[in-house]
C-alpha cells in the first residue's frame, strides 16, 4: 500500500502523537558496589573502635614525623649569635677568622644579660708547666674566663677532660721571636677569643707567667680600669726610635713609632682594632725586620696613632730586667720565697685611672718549671689562692 504524505498547514502543529520521555533504570552493577563499599567502611569502622578501646589511640593510629621544622624553633633565636663556639678547633683561615672576629655590635646595650669575662690567652711553643698554679687561681670562677692557647701545630696537648685548659688550643701556625709570625699568633689568639660575645677584656700571657693575686682581686681591678695596659713608649735611644725605617712614612712618621712590652691586656673596643688592621700590618711586616723586633713596635705603635686616649701606656705584667742581656730574667726553684714576693709587691708607684696607685702588676713572668712545687706551696699565703 502506498503512504500519503499529509502537509502541514501553516501556522498549525502537527497532530501526530508524541511519546513522553522515561526515567532510565538506576544500574544494578553500580548498586551492587556502593552497597560493597558502605559493608566494608561499617567494617573497618567496628575493628578500629575495637582496637582503640582495647590497646588505645597511640597504637591505632601511625604517627608521622616529619623533617621539616617550625621557623621559630628556639625561644630565643639570639642564642645562635651569642652562645660561645663549641669547639674552637674550626676550619677557618687566618683571613676568613680576623674577618668573622672584627664583626662589631653598633647599639651598646644587650638585649641579654652579659655577664663580661677575662679571655687568658697563653702564647706558648708547647706544654704549660704552671698549668697547675693556674687550675688552682682559676677554681670556683666558672663564667668570668675564657681560655686560648696558641702553640707549636705539632704539639699534641693532653690535659684531662677535668682541667680548665682541655680542648682550649686554637688553630696555630709556627711563630718566630721577633718576626711577624709572633704578632700573626697573637691577633690569632685575640681573633678565636673575640668569637666569644662575652669577652670584654683580652690578657696574653706567655707559658711563664703566673698570677700575682687572687682571681677576685684581678677580676674586679680590670674591669673597674678605665684604661687598656699596653706599654706605649717613645723611646728615643737606639731600642726605639734607632729600629724606625723611614720607608713606614706617611702611615706611621718618627714621631708616632713607640716601644712596648708584648705582653698585654686590652678592651674588646682595642682588640678589635688590632684584628681589623690591613694599613698599619702592611708597613711593619715590609719594613720591621730583625733587628727591628715588630712584636715590641706593631701593636704600641699602631694603638697609639688610632686610640691613645685608651692606654695607660704600661704593663700590668712585672719583669726582672737587671740581670742585663735580651731577655728578662728567669726564676726557679730556689728564687721563691716570701722576701722574693715582698720585693715584688713592695715599692710600687704607678697610676690607676689617673689616681696614684701602689698596685700596678697583677702577673710577674719568667718562673722556670722547677718553680711550680714551691709556688704550689707559697700560694694560698702570698698570693692569695
Amino acid at each position: 500500500m502506498q503512504s500519503r504524505v499529509v502537509p502541514l498547514e501553516e501556522g498549525k502543529e502537527s497532530m501526530l502523537p508524541m511519546k513522553p520521555s522515561q526515567p532510565k533504570a538506576f544500574p544494578l552493577r553500580l548498586l551492587r558496589l556502593f552497597l560493597l563499599f558502605l559493608a566494608l567502611c561499617i567494617a573497618f569502622s567496628i575493628i578500629s573502635i575495637y582496637t582503640i578501646k582495647r590497646f588505645g589511640i597511640n597504637n591505632a593510629v601511625p604517627t608521622v614525623k616529619t623533617s621539616l621544622q617550625p621557623c621559630l624553633e628556639e625561644h630565643h633565636a639570639l642564642n645562635s649569635w651569642i652562645r660561645p663556639p663549641a669547639n674552637l678547633l674550626h676550619k677557618m683561615n687566618d683571613e676568613e677568622l680576623l674577618w668573622r672576629a672584627s664583626f662589631v655590635t653598633r647599639i651598646k646595650k644587650y638585649p641579654f644579660k652579659r655577664v663580661p669575662k677575662i679571655a687568658f690567652m697563653f702564647l706558648a711553643k708547647g706544654p704549660l708547666p704552671l698549668a697547675p698554679l693556674w687550675e688552682r687561681f682559676l677554681k670556683g670562677h666558672d663564667g668570668l674566663y675564657s681560655i686560648y692557647i696558641h702553640s707549636l701545630p705539632t704539639f699534641d696537648a693532653k690535659f684531662p677532660p677535668s682541667s680548665v685548659f682541655h680542648g682550649r688550643h686554637i688553630p696555630s701556625q709556627i711563630s718566630e721571636w721577633g718576626k711577624m709570625s709572633m704578632c700573626d699568633a697573637e691577633r690569632r689568639l685575640l681573633a678565636n677569643a673575640l668569637l666569644d660575645i662575652s669577652n670584654e677584656w683580652f690578657i696574653l700571657l706567655s707559658e711563664s707567667c703566673i698570677p700575682l693575686y687572687n682571681f677576685s682581686v684581678i677580676y674586679h681591678y680590670i674591669m673597674k680600669s678605665k684604661y687598656s695596659f699596653i706599654g706605649s713608649f717613645d723611646d728615643h735611644g737606639p731600642y726605639g726610635r734607632g729600629r724606625y725605617n723611614e720607608s713606614m712614612a706617611p702611615e706611621v712618621n718618627i714621631t708616632q713609632w713607640r716601644k712596648g712590652s708584648q705582653w698585654f691586656e686590652i678592651n674588646r673596643r682595642l682588640a678589635i682594632t688590632i684584628v681589623e688592621d690591613t694599613t698599619y700590618y702592611k708597613k711593619f711586616e715590609e719594613f720591621c725586620k730583625p733587628h727591628c723586633y715588630v712584636d715590641e713596635h706593631y701593636f704600641p705603635t699602631m694603638l697609639t696613632i688610632q686610640a691613645s686616649h685608651l692606654l695607660a701606656n704600661r704593663s700590668l705584667t712585672w719583669v726582672d730586667w737587671s740581670r742585663g742581656g735580651a731577655h728578662p730574667a728567669t726564676f726557679g726553684r730556689s728564687d721563691i720565697s716570701d722576701d722574693f714576693f715582698r720585693r715584688i709587691y713592695e715599692g710600687q708607684n704607678c697610676t690607676y685611672n689617673n689616681q696614684p696607685s701602689s698596685m700596678c702588676y697583677l702577673f710577674g713572668r719568667k718562673f722556670a718549671p722547677s718553680a711550680l712545687d714551691p709556688l704550689l706551696h707559697i700560694s694560698p699565703k702570698v698570693l692569695g689562692f
